[in-house]
């Protein structure tokens, strides 16, 4: 590059960072960060109505979680107004937008009337100066908006950094308002405006926004700024095939948090959903950096797959260390009603169970057996706990009340209570699992057994009245 790479993410804070979004900024931030350039957060709330703290404060969070620092922000385009009205002023100076009269029922009568002549729709350009053209008496009590002058023919092109050269004519678009009656301005004024401020060299963003674009490059110009690269991402489907989107009910980042996932997997996963580094399907946050020069982006829509995501995840978990997986757990305990230390000896049972697991939720579900009561269904008992097996139970209890509490010592007892009794392990074994932990299926008993407070087993292994 031969200047600094400048990207940025500028989500609206209407509600929680949609996964489209997150992608978008992983990229921005990925690409930044390859270049060893900044990465800029603004939050475009100039919503007012649909803007709140609460969907900021998610915005951040997420942004937290996902490792996606910024260099610069979080940046507030509502703490820039006067910015974006000196601008105004000067673009209204020097004719390139003017102000507009026209009422909504105007601008309904005028639509009415072009579908009724058969005509696309678009403001006619009424209220726009010309030379010779006499505009019409300005209206008593009606505020203006501000249009930009959009050129009114030529063609509007751009290289894009995802879909290749994209060309659209200024005929298909009209002249835009780019400041509300209330003083507020509008997206796509406020972003070129932001951009160029901030000496944005890279726009990378969903591909919704490819019909902003035209608009956009054409203010750029009139105000005489240098245009960033623009890369327009293809839309995410959801697993129904339509679009991914906070509209249609799709979880925010920070859900997949709460339902157990690591960041890094989320990271890993985002990233594959339209782009890829030959075959490599797992890859850490620094090969990311070092392999995202921004190529390589596919042009054609990913399709969001649970599956694929909790296999990915699950792969992380396998290689988490055991003491930050511990605090993981035990924060999902808790909101169960679980106060359970993140010590040595939880991040010890986390090491046993993780390999079964695609979450901190499942791993959370297998350790909780451990700090509340298990309750056996009747035929796990009515299948292993037999009349056979309960006097190698009840002997087997009597041998772990004193035995080396550790894998080696409940496993010298199992083998004395097996020999005695003339048993194999899968009897007794599975009846051990069912009884202390509620299941028939764990893994390894002894080391299981190992893990739990020995009061807990010996209370399990209590004998119980035979099942009916």
């Amino acid at each position: 590059m031969t200047s600094t790479v400048r990207t940025r993410i500028a989500p609206s804070p209407t509600g929680f960072l949609h996964l489209g979004t997150a992608r978008t900024a992983l990229y921005s931030w990925a690409f930044a960060r390859h270049h060893g350039g900044q990465f800029v957060l603004r939050i475009e709330d100039t919503d007012v109505a649909r803007s709140t703290q609460d969907s900021v404060d998610q915005i951040l969070a997420a942004m937290r979680w996902l490792g996606l620092d910024c260099d610069e922000g979080p940046i507030y385009q509502m703490q820039r107004l006067e910015r974006y009205h000196a601008v105004i002023e000067q673009m209204l100076a020097a004719g390139t937008a003017y102000r507009c009269y026209a009422t909504p029922d105007d601008l309904d009568a005028m639509r009415e009337a072009q579908r009724e002549r058969g005509e696309k729709t678009h403001y006619d350009g009424r209220w726009r100066p010309a030379p010779g053209k006499a505009l019409p008496p300005v209206p008593e009590g009606v505020k203006p908006v501000v249009r930009f002058a959009n050129p009114p023919d030529g063609l509007v092109s751009w290289d894009d950094l995802v879909k290749g050269p994209i060309t659209i004519s200024n005929e298909e678009i009209d002249d835009l308002i780019i400041l509300r009656p209330d003083g507020v301005p509008t997206y796509n004024f406020a972003v070129v405006v932001d951009d160029w401020d901030m000496a944005i060299t890279h726009v990378f963003r969903g591909d919704e926004h490819i019909n902003n674009t035209p608009w956009q490059i054409n203010i750029f110009r009139a105000l005489g700024a240098p245009l960033p690269r623009f890369g327009h991402c293809p839309i995410i489907l959801g697993d129904d095939g339509q679009k991914l989107s906070k509209r249609r009910g799709a979880v925010s980042v920070t859900a997949y948090e709460d339902a157990g996932y690591l960041p890094e997997a989320m990271l890993n996963y985002l990233a594959r959903l339209g782009w890829s580094h030959g075959d490599d399907e797992l890859f850490t946050r620094g090969q990311m950096v070092a392999w995202f020069d921004g190529s390589h982006l596919a042009k054609s829509p990913a399709q969001w797959d649970p599956a694929k995501l909790a296999w990915v995840n699950a792969q992380y978990l396998k290689q988490a260390d055991d003491a930050r997986l511990a605090g993981l757990v035990a924060a999902q305990l808790a909101t169960r009603g679980l106060l359970v230390a993140a010590d040595a000896r939880m991040a010890a049972r986390c090491g046993l169970f993780k390999d079964r697991c695609n979450t901190t939720v499942e791993l959370a579900d297998w350790l909780a057996m451990y700090d509340a009561p298990v309750t056996p269904e009747a035929a796990d008992l009515a299948t292993h706990v037999t009349d056979a097996v309960q006097p190698a139970l009840s002997a087997l209890r009597d041998r772990l009340a004193t035995c080396a509490w550790d894998k080696a010592g409940i496993q010298l007892a199992m083998k004395e209570t097996l020999a005695e009794h003339g048993l194999k392990m899968p009897q007794l074994a599975p009846a051990v699992r069912v009884l202390v932990c509620g299941r028939a299926q764990t893994p390894s008993v002894d080391a299981v057994l190992s893990l739990f407070e020995r009061s807990t087993v010996l209370e399990r292994l209590q004998p119980r009245s035979p099942v009916l």
